[in-house]
């Protein structure tokens, strides 16, 4: 938050998702002293590209946001921070929304390119905002599926410690 790029990144974040799928303010200030997450500005060189908001444990790193600002995306900034994430030898998780339309099946065939795999599990994000309810979600993994032991663990700690 005293990064002169929190106030950007904050911006790219809001015209990156639809409301329902952003943190309120409040919420957002209050995790970013939580030892388990991480607010990544993305940069090639001096140059800020995007945000990784993440949680990382033991078990796995749970990626909640990611973007790339719109006017830089097809430049493998994308695919080269998920390499770099990847290379920290933990399961990644994430999650997209389900590949009904072109937009959606494009960002499940960037991330299934980068080594993720799609879980069959159901799932449903909690709400971010009271009086919301969850929405469905695909779960995305490297290198492997989860098992349902993994997905559960995962669960809990995206209900319990994340929300």
């Amino acid at each position: 938050m005293d990064s002169p790029f929190f106030d950007k990144g904050m911006n790219l974040y809001a015209a990156s998702f639809p409301v329902h799928e952003q943190r309120e303010s409040e919420s957002q200030r209050r995790i970013m002293s939580h030892p388990d997450y991480h607010f990544n500005l993305i940069f090639d060189d001096d140059k800020f590209v995007g945000l990784m908001l993440c949680w990382e444990i033991v078990d796995f790193i749970y990626v909640e946001h990611f973007c790339i600002f719109p006017e830089l995306r097809n430049n493998n900034y994308g695919r080269r921070s998920l390499e770099l994430l990847c290379r920290k030898g933990k399961t990644v998780i994430l999650e997209i929304d389900p590949p009904i339309d072109g937009i959606s099946e494009r960002r499940k065939g960037f991330y299934e390119r980068a080594g993720f795999v799609e879980n069959n599990y159901n799932h449903t994000h909690p709400p971010y905002h009271t009086g919301n309810t969850g929405h469905e979600l695909v779960v995305m993994s490297y290198p492997e599926k989860l098992s349902e032991a993994e997905y559960s663990r995962f669960n809990k700690y995206l209900s319990e410690t994340v929300m």
